[in-house]
């Protein structure tokens, strides 16, 4: 017997924007039931061969081939038709809406009339949700009332509902705490075990090992590496593929005289800060020079005592402290003129401007000081804020570039270049390279441990434990809203915290 063709051949693909080359010549072949991992560098043209996938480009030139015959994906519709779907890192769910319906938007079963059977439809959605191993997300509640995870198990099930043959996934593992990868993980191999094909992308490697069976590699627009055996290929070689060096996992070295030694006064002093039902009370210091991390699973309250020593949130119980000088409770502009920074978890939806220049997102915390006699000195503003942004080494650099443009790692030096613009003393870091590719992610540790390194006080929160390890020179350990256990970075190793984040009970 002949052997089957792959499900999905993309060869030669070519796609290119005004000035820009996104792709040029990429070849790309998937086998039914096998999970494909697309890896690259932001930039490396990853979103734009998807979205070509998807039916949501155009390619200039090259061929398609859906189980060995040529195609034309003209629209999504016609590409969902065919039984392929995308799911995006940023989902697109309607939160007004129901899980029932967001799982059927487009194709509810109707009568005759076109009426919709909304009781039909929550039965259809149950089965899905059942079948992705999640019966107990209810089909008439608002997505928006979701969790992250939850909301991607919907998005999961809105793909199955076209009979999907090959699912895209864009970064699926972002926003989850290890549990709910390892949930992914499950419902990826339950999928490619019935013969659904998974294109997989993430910066995370290691998942690579985990979930993977082939990898292509993107650089600049072109494939430099086509099917590669994902358990078998070395990090190494994969990380030099997409960066085109090689990349050691190496942290910036710390300092040999930790900034806790007590020579110096703390610059922020949290002293029993609590939030009812979030987080119970924390005492911390932290010194000019420290970088002091919180480990701890998604929900543990780790962005939440950041958010709240920000000012974002009102605390229970509790003071925050600033050189000495306690701060009004819950209010950010008392925290801002303090000298604390805060880079938020989701830097698009929080923090960025997305349709004005990095100059407007560098200088809009600091607008007064360039406000001559009621008008505003552009020139005096631009000129601050590229000097801002040269001393992170962001790309381009012009700080007249629209900060949409940018790559998560650039967007993520225009938020700490606002807050090197305003001076401040303390600089809170939530998930600081999240959606980052590898080659960033270096640079922003070496620009995270040169600025404590000046004098800045960083306060830590990331989901990777290597990272919080590498980066900080103290660690506390969060379980379920309370800190369990305190210690110098270079005494834990990871199973240790992950031993702790799990089962851990209060200690000092």
């Amino acid at each position: 017997m002949a052997p089957e063709p792959p499900l999905l051949t993309m060869s030669g693909i070519t796609k290119s924007f005004p000035g820009v080359r996104a792709l040029d010549g990429v070849d790309l072949e998937v086998q039914a039931g096998e999970v494909h991992c697309l890896l690259g560098q932001n930039g490396a043209g990853k979103s734009t061969l998807i979205k070509v996938l998807a039916g949501a480009h155009q390619p200039d030139g090259g061929e398609i081939t859906w189980r060995g015959a040529p195609v034309s994906l003209k629209s999504p519709i016609a590409a969902m038709r065919l039984g392929i779907a995308t799911i995006y890192q940023e989902l697109d769910l309607v939160e007004g809406l129901s899980v029932a319906e967001n799982i059927f938007l487009g194709h509810e079963p109707t009568t005759a009339r076109f009426v919709v059977r909304t009781r039909e439809g929550r039965a259809a959605a149950a089965a899905l949700l059942k079948r992705l191993g999640h019966p107990e997300i209810d089909p008439a509640r608002p997505v928006g009332a979701l969790s992250a995870a939850q909301q991607q198990i919907v998005s999961m099930a809105r793909a199955l509902s076209h009979d999907v043959r090959l699912i895209v996934m864009d970064e699926p593992s972002a926003a989850l705490d290890p549990d709910e990868v390892a949930n992914l993980f499950r419902i990826v191999a339950g999928l490619t075990a019935e013969g659904v094909a998974v294109v997989y992308i993430s910066h995370r490697l290691e998942e690579i090992r985990r979930i993977g069976d082939r990898v292509t590699v993107l650089k600049d627009g072109r494939a430099v590496a086509v099917g590669l055996p994902a358990e078998s290929t070395p990090t190494r070689d994969i990380v030099a593929m997409m960066t085109g060096r090689n990349v050691e996992y190496v942290f910036p070295q710390r300092p040999e005289a930790p900034a806790d030694d007590g020579r110096q006064d703390p610059v922020l002093t949290v002293e029993g800060l609590a939030r009812a039902g979030e987080f119970a009370p924390v005492d911390l210091e932290l010194r000019p020079g420290e970088i002091v991390g919180l480990a701890g699973l998604v929900g543990s309250g780790r962005s939440e005592i950041l958010e709240t020593i920000y000012g974002a949130r009102r605390p229970s119980a509790g003071r925050v402290l600033v050189g000495g000088r306690p701060l009004r409770p819950g209010s950010v502009r008392a925290a801002v003129a303090a000298g604390i920074g805060l880079a938020p978890e989701e830097r698009k939806a929080q923090a960025l401007l997305m349709l004005e220049s990095v100059t407007r997102n560098v200088s809009v915390s600091s607008m007064s000081r360039f406000s001559r006699a009621g008008w505003l000195d552009r020139r005096a503003e631009r000129r601050a804020a590229r000097t801002a942004t040269r001393e992170l080494s962001l790309r381009p650099d012009n700080p007249d570039t629209p900060v949409r443009t940018l790559s998560g790692g650039n967007q993520q030096k225009a938020v700490l270049a606002r807050w090197l613009l305003r001076g401040c003393r303390v600089l809170l870091l939530d998930e600081p390279t999240r959606g980052v590719d590898v080659g960033a992610r270096a640079e922003l540790y070496a620009v995270i441990r040169r600025l404590a390194d000046e004098g800045l006080a960083v306060l830590l929160v990331s989901s990777e434990v290597p990272e919080v390890l590498g980066l900080a020179d103290r660690v506390l350990v969060l379980r379920e809203g309370r800190v369990v256990h305190t210690a110098d970075a270079r005494e834990l190793d990871e199973h240790r915290v992950l031993d702790l984040v799990m089962e851990g009970s209060p200690t000092s």
